[in-house]
Formats: C-alpha cells, structure tokens, sequence
C-alpha cells in the first residue's frame, strides 16, 4: 500500500461540490445527458419477469442475456468475441485490478504511456510490479522506443488507452497498433486495451481496435480488451467487461469469484433491457453532439482567455484535454489560486509514473456548456496570473 498514491482526482471531488465552483477537473459523463427516462424503462423491464432474480445472487461470470448483448456491441466496433468470451466486471477498473491480478507477479515489468491513466499505475502499483513510462507524441505510445526496451528487458505487459487517452486525449495510430500486434506475436508480451471513450468520437475516423487487428494472429492469446458503460450510459451502475484469451479467462473469472462473487444483477440485468430496447445508439448521438460543442467552447475560451500561455493538444473524442502551462509555472500552485478564483484542474503530476512534469495539466469539458466554459478560462486565466509571476502573456489579456 506504500507505493499506491491517492487519486488527484477523486481528492478534488469535495471542491467540485463547493457552491459556485466551476470544475475542470473530473472525467465524469454530464449528469443532465443521461438518458433518465430510458434507464426508468429498462429498470421495469428488468424487473417484470423475474423480479426476484434481480435482487439475487448472479453467475461470476455474468448475466447471460447481458453478455449477449454486449458481444452484439462488439461487433458493431468491428470485434468478434463470442459472449462465453466476455467477463462482466465492476466498472473497467475492476478489469484493470483482475488483469493485474492473473498477468502480474511482484517485479514483473509493464509498460504504460507517459502520461498515463492514474487508477491504472494504482492498480499496477497493487500488483507489485515495475511501471516503466514510455514516451509519447501526437500519434500515441512510441512503439519503436518499446521495440528497442523489450530487446534489452523482459516485459511482462503493455497498458495502452488507445483512444483519447486519459490524461492526454491522444488517439493511437493504426500503424503503431498493429505493430503493437506484431510486438505481442513476436515476443508474448501481452497487450492491455483499456477502451472506455472509443464510442465518443467527435471527429476524424475511428481506428481499428488492437483487439480486432490482434483477431486470427498469434497476439490474439496475449491481447486483453476492457470497455465499460460508465462513459456512455451511467458510471453509478458500476458495469463493464473484459474480453479474455481463453487460457486467461477462467483464472480472471476464479479471481473475480474471490473478490466480488458477481457484478450487481439488477445493474446487469438494466443495462441488458437498456441495450435489447435499442435505445443506445441514439442516446450517443446526443453525447457525441453535446460533448463536440463542449470540447469546441473550452477550446475557443482557452485560446481567448489564456493564448499562449497555456499549450493543448485537442483531442478527437473522449472526455479531456492534456494541457501545459511555462516549464517554469507548477500547476499544483496554480490549482491552489484557481480554487480561490472560483475553479478546478487536474495537476499533470499525478499521472506520471516517474519523473512527473509539474507544469501540465488535465481539463475536463464534459460537465460544462459554453458560458461555464468561458468563465472557467477567464479564473483560470486570473490564477495564472496570480501564481504564474506574471507568465500570462499579453495576448491573453
């Protein structure tokens, strides 16, 4: 427990709920666009025919119609898993915590972006193992520099969010996934593909999934897909799910079976009428609309507010952008004037496994409309200027 840090974020949620406070900070889906009246429907027909199945003790496994349904899903992202395949997990975070559990012994190497997914380096530090950062730029993970590391060390794993990463918001190339494909045919690394945002693309063209290019080769044995519902329909129901190499899947089901029993079967079983009622796929239109204007009104403030002060990349879907202020400017000093001004941030330092770079950042758009937006950039703008020693740049002003 010593080498597991707390979450940055889950540590900023008691000022998000501060009376006026513009938060930038979670990567938490907008609570005004669940679909309410669509999940009040799939509670009923979930209940109607087997109410007292519901509230029961369920398969570690999971709920068999709802394992249909989400092998149906997979196909629509271009993967083929059969529904025997598919482990029904807590959230993808449970995904995270099993796969470290089967793959990873003390010591054991895995190889994570730089930045990368903080409840990830939790999980893998839980796990005892050796969390090696890996360089990044716009076209995601540098796959030569691990070609050139697993050469020289063994590797037990390489943790990727292939699209819109959390923290960076970056997309995986297609050229560097499927040499990630080839890495794992050549030399068993295994391959952990958190996929959680891939349905919220707001521009470009999707790319093919490390788990559909590792389908028919020898990485498909090593290639492990984890997804979940709460980006896309409701993080409170907790549901998510792994796709599994045969000879890994019952060792993750055995150790699910000793942490949990089960996922929560009425969850399951709602999320399952949700999906046979068809009501998904429009329900994404209105997410991908919505979070395309919120991504485009943070953007345009920032650019406004800040100029170049503040460096972005921006992202084609997901949830986030991954920012950076001067070298010179900590964030986690800028953070504290920013609560004072009425707004919050992710410091960047929190998602670094090592050697963390103080000057970045992470902002959240899912949560805010465009008059939020603007006024969230002009505090964050007034907070550099407070604790930034005058690094905000004239043509911010």
């Amino acid at each position: 427990m010593a080498r597991v840090q707390s979450s940055a974020v889950r540590d900023l949620l008691k000022y998000s709920k501060m009376p006026g406070m513009i938060s930038l900070a979670g990567g938490i889906p907008a609570p005004d666009l669940f679909d309410t009246e669509g999940l009040h429907e799939a509670l009923a027909a979930a209940l109607a025919p087997d109410a007292a199945g519901a509230f029961q003790y369920g398969l570690t496994e999971g709920e068999a119609a709802l394992r249909e349904q989400i092998a149906q899903l997979l196909q629509q992202r271009g993967i083929e898993a059969a529904a025997d395949g598919i482990l029904v997990t807590s959230g993808s975070q449970q995904g995270l915590d099993l796969a470290a559990r089967v793959l990873l012994n003390p010591g054991d190497t895995v190889l994570v972006e730089r930045p990368s997914y903080l409840a990830a380096l939790q999980a893998f530090a839980l796990a005892e193992a050796d969390i090696v950062s890996v360089p990044s730029d716009e076209q995601g993970i540098d796959v030569d520099w691990i070609e050139a590391y697993v050469s020289r060390h063994p590797v037990k794993a390489v943790y990727v969010v292939p699209n819109f990463g959390n923290p960076g918001g970056r997309t995986l190339s297609l050229a560097r996934r499927q040499q990630l494909v080839r890495l794992a045919a050549r030399t068993g690394t295994y391959l952990i593909e958190d996929d959680p945002y891939g349905e919220l693309r707001l521009s470009g063209s999707p790319v093919a999934s490390i788990q559909a290019l590792a389908a028919g080769t020898p990485a498909q044995a090593r290639t492990l897909y984890l997804s979940s519902f709460s980006k896309i329909l409701s993080p409170g129901l907790r549901v998510g799910w792994m796709v599994l190499p045969p000879a890994l899947f019952e060792q993750a089901a055995l150790a699910k079976q000793a942490i949990d029993l089960h996922s929560c079967s009425l969850s399951q079983r709602l999320i399952g009428a949700y999906l046979a009622a068809g009501r998904l796929a429009p329900r994404l239109a209105v997410l991908r609309d919505a979070y395309r204007q919120r991504r485009d009104a943070l953007v345009s403030a920032l650019r406004r507010h800040l100029g170049t002060a503040i460096a972005f990349h921006e992202p084609e879907g997901g949830m986030f952008l991954w920012a950076r202020f001067a070298p010179e400017v900590d964030a986690a000093r800028v953070l504290k004037a920013a609560r004072d001004a009425g707004v919050i941030f992710v410091p960047g330092a929190a998602f670094f496994a090592a050697a963390p770079e103080h000057n970045t950042l992470r902002l959240s758009y899912s949560t805010i409309d465009e008059a939020r937006a603007e006024v969230g950039a002009i505090r964050l703008a007034k907070a550099l200027r407070h604790a930034g020693g005058g690094m905000l740049h004239a043509a911010a002003d």
